[in-house]
């Protein structure tokens, strides 16, 4: 097959005229932060969204040229070189002589191109930093239920609307969540309305109780339909299949802040659904997917003790926005989600721009108060047409049995607790009281396994606050603020761009770093368009790291969940294209577990990226935080005791998850799970500074290893001229 020149020169300029016209067709960017992405004059594009490339949509997608030709076969391409060639040569002559004749043009034309560039891209440097936030004024924040009797289809039933204005300067558009016309089959099932953006959400449970099991069987679904954006999926099948990155990560969150607010006992299977059927491109849907499945759980029959809501809050041009526009995002240093009912905070997720403890506090209550004028107007529509909630199915302790093991079994707790124990032997202690308490109880509260089973775990979790209240220490040994022994390592495999070893008592970490070209770019296809991450994170946790077999194989949730929490830490703190033309990969795979290996991988992979030559901004560490109560089911109060860098038991039986990384000025990441009503302000501002503390002890311990990054590139990358 041949290929004239002409054709190939008129395919080029049809792709050319595609790629100049691009920016037209380009959905707003979304507001999450996502590591590596490039934003046009973007504050926190600077700093780390600096290399996303776009791949933009027509009839579905747009293809840029080297796609376009990527569909060409191989002996196709060896024509058209070959053509090239022939042309070159017929026209050598001619080209010559032209090269003569535009030599003196274009060297005189130098310097005023230049000059124009350089006039340019000052402009644009000075767009950034005289950006000026415009928010307009907006009602006050209130709420108000109605209902249209017979507005649901057929005439059966009336509809109900609940119709919030947050009060937020900025937010012009309210809050509408509708039931009664959509899904009338679910529990519960709900429509949000947000300006353009609906959402529609379900909740439903099974008949059966099961009794087989001792946890929560809560399962969260969340879809980002590609049609809601009025395109199709690039996948040859066009429909949505297995969830994307991202819709995972959506999942998360909407389970993070409800499953700890849902009646203990509670063993009856049950499912939320959510998904966006339409998508206006103003605003992320992120908080609205929390908010809607929250308000279908709360009106279905689950028994969900409180209405929960969420709010985003970014912070831009000095000040702090509720649910910013993704205009307002790219000049935003804050990416902040928050979740909780009106009393108290229950998970909050996000990335900053090396910003202070303090404005992350500030940040939190901010969008807070949009919260609670959410889940007071969710409580008024529950008194409209909420469900009763069942309760029937949930037993009761058997009465006496807490006294009795409080008394047979504190001491032997106390025992293991002693902090004398290493992890295997303290974990074969604790399952050989396990055994016993079930064989002792058997006879005492025949049928009721599942039931001690609880009883046990709260025993075990009131010895370890008491011990940490009364001694000031824990289960370990530590001080409240200690961190475990840490060491590493780097340059530890030859071949490898970059490499390091880092371990943190038994928690242990191998991360690398590969450097690429522009095609080892991360690409995912969004319903707001293609992205192609520069940096990117990929975290492994096999079951050989505590000691047990199981599947290996696709990224679980939690892998997923864990390596974007440590991918948006070191994010902040990687180069621009511009200062360094590579896509970067760091992989961490996990060898030890006990306690918080997404900091170590933070940690890691900031060691293994200094390792590789890459010129990080600053050195970034992470440190988990743990809060111990002594009844879980309240708000943390002044009695609550924070303990630094956490084991993997004082995870399993406390009431907080806190993580938070950054530099030695700032927080680049954090991430909060809460398993009591909610946590306060107050709580959560001694939390971050004793976070701060131990971040900078870590700090110091990884520049023992590099202090900087390393000079020069390994001999292995490929040199970018």
């Amino acid at each position: 097959m041949r290929f004239s020149i002409a054709a190939l020169a008129a395919a080029i300029t049809v792709a050319s005229t595609i790629t100049s016209s691009v920016d037209a067709f380009v959905p707003p960017l979304p507001s999450s932060i996502s590591s590596g992405c490039k934003i046009q004059n973007s504050r926190v594009g600077e700093q780390s969204l600096h290399s996303c490339d776009r791949t933009d949509r027509t009839d579905g997608r747009w293809r840029s040229l080297p796609s376009l030709l990527s569909t060409v076969d191989g002996n196709e391409v060896a024509d058209i070189a070959a053509a090239i060639g022939d042309d070159d040569d017929d026209d050598d002559d001619d080209d010559t002589a032209t090269t003569a004749a535009t030599t003196a043009s274009t060297s005189s034309d130098d310097s005023s191109d230049s000059s124009s560039t350089s006039q340019k891209e000052e402009e644009e440097v000075v767009a950034v930093e005289e950006y000026k936030l415009t928010l307009e004024e907006v009602p006050a924040a209130s709420y108000d239920v109605t209902t249209s009797a017979g507005a649901s289809p057929g005439g059966s039933g009336p509809v109900h609307t609940l119709t919030i204005n947050l009060g937020k300067p900025g937010h012009p558009d309210p809050i509408i969540i509708q039931i009664g016309k959509i899904g009338r089959q679910a529990s519960a099932a709900v429509t949000l309305t947000r300006g353009k953006s609906v959402l529609y959400a379900t909740a439903s449970r099974d008949n059966k109780s099961r009794d087989d099991i001792d946890f929560l069987p809560l399962s969260v679904e969340h879809t980002e339909r590609f049609s809601s954006a009025g395109v199709t999926s690039g996948a040859f099948n066009k429909r949505e299949g297995r969830p994307g990155e991202h819709e995972v990560l959506v999942c998360r969150l909407v389970d993070r802040p409800l499953r700890p607010l849902i009646a203990e006992g509670w063993r009856r299977e049950t499912q939320l659904l959510s998904w966006i059927l339409s998508f206006d491109g103003e605003r992320t849907c992120d908080p609205l997917a929390i908010t809607a499945s929250a308000a279908a759980l709360w009106l279905s029959d689950v028994p969900l003790s409180k209405p929960v809501a969420a709010a985003m809050v970014g912070y831009v041009d000095g000040q702090l926005v509720l649910n910013p526009t993704l205009d307002q995002m790219k000049h935003s240093r804050l990416n902040l989600t928050v979740a909780g009912t009106k009393d108290a905070v229950l998970m909050i997720e996000g990335a900053a721009d090396f910003l202070p403890e303090s404005l992350m506090v500030d940040a939190v209550a901010f969008g807070h108060d949009a919260i609670r004028v959410q889940c007071e107007g969710l409580e008024e529509l529950a008194k409209v047409v909420g469900k009763e909630k069942l309760y029937d199915t949930i037993k009761s302790p058997p009465e006496g049995l807490r006294e009795t093991l409080n008394e047979r079994y504190a001491a032997r707790i106390d025992e293991i607790y002693a902090g004398a124990l290493v992890k295997e032997d303290q974990e074969a202690a604790s399952s050989q009281l396990s055994k016993l308490v079930k064989e002792e109880m058997e006879e005492l509260y025949p049928d009721e396994s599942s039931a001690v089973k609880s009883a046990l775990k709260d025993l075990m979790c009131r010895r370890m606050f008491e011990k940490a209240k009364t001694e000031g220490t824990r289960i370990d040994g530590r001080r409240l603020d200690e961190v475990r022994t840490i060491s590493s390592e780097a340059g530890l495999f030859p071949r490898v761009h970059g490499s390091a070893l880092f371990t943190r008592g038994e928690t242990q970490v191998v991360a690398t770093t590969t450097l690429g070209d522009s095609g080892m770019m991360q690409k995912i296809d969004r319903i707001s368009g293609m992205e192609a991450k520069r940096f990117y994170l990929q975290y492994t946790f096999p079951p050989s790291c505590v000691g047990e077999t199981g599947r290996v194989g696709m990224p679980g949730r939690r892998e997923v969940g864990h390596g974007n929490l440590a991918e948006r830490a070191l994010a902040p703190a990687i180069p621009s294209e511009e200062d360094f033309p590579y896509a970067m990969r760091v992989e961490s795979l996990v060898t030890e577990s006990n306690g918080s290996s997404s900091m170590a991988s933070v940690c890691g992979g900031c060691l293994a990226l200094m390792d590789a030559g890459v010129p990080i901004k600053s050195p970034i560490a992470g440190i988990a935080m743990g809060m111990l109560l002594g009844d879980k089911g309240t708000v943390s109060d002044e009695n609550a005791v924070i303990v630094s860098d956490i084991l993997g038991t004082e995870d399993a039986l406390g009431t907080m998850d806190f993580k938070v990384a950054g530099n030695s000025e700032g927080i680049t990441t954090f991430q909060l799970d809460i398993k009591c009503e909610g946590l306060t302000l107050e709580t959560m501002a001694r939390a971050l500074d004793q976070a701060r503390e131990g971040r900078l002890h870590i700090l110091a311990e990884m520049q023992k290893t590099l202090k900087e990054p390393r000079a020069e590139l390994p001999s292995t990358v490929a040199k970018v001229l």
